[in-house]
């Protein structure tokens, strides 16, 4: 099955109707509150994917659903939509536009499509593991092959010391061209289209993740968990060019 010929449409779709309603929220004062592991959450996330959901249950009754605000809904099927609408609550709610709607199509337990949407920016980016489109248009991730010339980002800083090896990240920092945190899917969408060269994140979510594998994969880049093993498996990313992945899970791991 041509897996993005088939569900392209359809996901624009979602990111359409899921669009319209971040923007209408997007810079307005809102109600801000506290979910049980103290993210954040807003009205804009709930009803963002509750229509997501809707239109998902409507077209394909069979499907399954995961979804970061309202949980699993028959995720044994073989055909499991994972979709978090606002990836980057915390830029959203601070007015930044470094936040984007996640959409991820898996196939027997596998990522086959992963969108990242960014509503403000009006960019629609998609791959499926052998291509990658940004508005409709290929994209690749620039291939350096030096880590002295390359750009790093991650989402917080502060992540790295709670959940990996701080000292070992200092290293690697201290080897690429420049570190910064555009993170959250911002960071994976700018390596996916040549403005920037590693990505990491220390710990992940199933919805977080799902997304980005089929859409670095397409666009040339590498992706695995912070070990550098199978990142659907993994709670972690570590996503980099070709030539610069492995030396990065060395410096991080060794």
């Amino acid at each position: 099955m041509n897996f993005l010929k088939e569900f392209e449409p359809f996901c624009q779709i979602l990111a359409k109707q899921s669009s319209d309603i971040i923007k209408g929220y997007f810079r307005k004062q809102i109600d801000v509150k506290s979910k049980a592991d103290n993210s954040p959450v807003t009205i804009a996330d709930k009803k963002s994917e509750e229509v997501m959901r809707n239109l998902i249950k409507k077209e394909f009754p069979e499907h399954g659903i995961i979804g970061e605000e309202f949980g699993q809904e028959n995720h044994d099927a073989d055909f499991v939509w994972v979709l978090d609408p606002i990836d980057g609550t915390k830029s959203f709610i601070c007015g930044a536009l470094s936040f984007g709607t996640l959409i991820s199509l898996l196939y027997k337990n596998q990522p086959v499509l992963g969108v990242i949407n960014h509503p403000v920016l009006n960019e629609f980016l998609i791959g499926d593991n052998n291509i990658c489109l940004l508005n409709g248009n290929i994209v690749r991730v620039r291939e350096l092959s030096s880590l002295s010339e390359c750009v790093m980002l991650t989402t917080d800083h502060l992540n790295i010391k709670k959940y990996q090896n701080a000292k070992k990240f200092d290293k690697l920092i201290n080897s690429v061209w420049l570190y910064r945190n555009w993170g959250d899917c911002y960071g994976y969408y700018l390596l996916a289209t040549g403005f920037a060269d590693i990505m990491i994140d220390p710990i992940m979510s199933v919805w977080d993740s799902m997304a980005l594998i089929p859409i670095i994969n397409g666009a040339g880049g590498i992706i695995t968990d912070y070990h550098g093993d199978d990142p659907v498996k993994g709670n972690s990313i570590i996503a980099a060019s070709p030539k610069i992945h492995v030396e990065v899970v060395r410096i991080l791991t060794e």
